[in-house]
């Protein structure tokens, strides 16, 4: 058990083009950025009604919106949906639900979840053992796990969610990467039980991070005391039409599975090329953990090519995916570079 300090200042994370510019100023502009996750071929942009910018939103589009969400995400009803505006915002709101306690989150994973139960004034601990979380008040994971794709099977949750309720616990499982992930181990269809609130974030899949929307599926009474949190107009105007759209579009969603898994695979492969071997992930983000991991990471960013690595992990690095022939070529260049590098490259890379 990793026992976390009540520190509550932001973490680093992917996707901060200045920290990339600060860490490699002799990098080739722009950057290929593949620290984030995020799907790079973005759910196509529309001309927004004026509306959108110029009035309040409508509480009407709201419950369209919750209404989409629960069918798009399979919670049993609009009323067990609460909007808003990323499920950022969420994180403080959800642990706040319960009082002060233990809160235990399953790592290594998204660091938010950690400081924002410290926020709400829980004792926070980080924990590699699925069954230690139910000695928890507040049990938090995120599933498929970010960094590394990790997957706990709906059963063991279910188990873990009555252990948590029968005690006046709660169950928080982060769906973020889900849309990609094996949908049958979703908890969405089960918040109706009570002690269990899952998360899903609408920008990774839809690639429209700078959109901000999230959702927290609940219990209708825990939904509605998130709502009240969250007050009237917290979903914006541009979000709800974009929300709206997207969700219900359910072929552009079957269609970007298929183009992300085939993405993935061909990452796979070129990673490979390089005797860079995947050790987990998602279809949006390859997990890779090897001995050469600072170098690589290095390397890519000295050509500007951008990856997720971590401080307390240097053995560790993310790598998301290239959304252009472009990038993809700037990527394989980088790979060349680095493989020229190495002490044990062979003379000639085989292109």
């Amino acid at each position: 058990m990793k026992l976390l300090g009540g520190a509550v200042a932001a973490v680093d994370h992917g996707g901060s083009l200045g920290r990339a510019s600060a860490l490699f100023p002799h990098a080739p502009r722009p950057f290929v950025d593949l620290s984030t996750g995020i799907n790079p071929h973005s759910y196509p942009l529309f001309e927004l009604p004026a509306t959108a910018l110029s009035r309040l939103p409508e509480a009407g589009q709201l419950r369209e919106l919750a209404e989409i969400a629960a069918a798009a995400y399979g919670a049993p009803s609009a009323a067990h949906v609460a909007a808003a505006p990323g499920t950022q915002i969420l994180l403080p709101r959800v642990a706040s639900l319960l009082r002060p306690g233990k809160a235990l989150v399953l790592g290594p994973t998204y660091a938010e979840h950690a400081r924002a139960a410290a926020i709400a004034g829980h004792a926070v601990a980080e924990v590699g053992d699925f069954d230690a979380l139910a000695e928890a008040d507040l049990a938090v994971l995120v599933n498929p796990n970010n960094p590394d794709g990790r997957l706990i099977e709906k059963a063991r949750l279910l188990e873990l969610a009555a252990r948590l309720r029968a005690k006046g616990g709660l169950l928080v499982v982060d769906e973020a990467f889900m849309d990609v992930g094996p949908i049958e181990h979703s908890l969405a269809g089960n918040v109706d039980e009570g002690g269990i609130i899952v998360l899903r974030s609408f920008g990774k899949f839809f690639g429209l991070a700078g959109v901000r929307l999230g959702f927290a599926l609940a219990d209708p009474l825990t939904a509605e005391r998130l709502d009240a949190q969250l007050g009237p107009w917290a979903v914006a105007g541009p979000a709800l039409e974009y929300g709206i759209r997207a969700l219900s579009d359910m072929k552009w969603q079957t269609d970007m599975r298929q183009r992300l898994a085939q993405d993935a695979g061909r990452l796979d492969t070129l990673l490979g090329r390089f005797n860079v071997a995947v050790a987990g992930g998602t279809s949006l983000f390859r997990y890779l953990s090897f001995p050469e991991a600072p170098s690589l990471f290095s390397a890519l960013g000295s050509s500007g090519v951008l990856v997720r690595h971590f401080a307390e992990r240097p053995q560790v690095l993310r790598i998301g995916l290239p959304g252009s022939e472009a990038e993809w070529q700037r990527l394989e260049g980088a790979l060349v570079s680095w493989a020229a590098q190495r002490e044990d490259a062979p003379k000639e890379i085989e292109r």
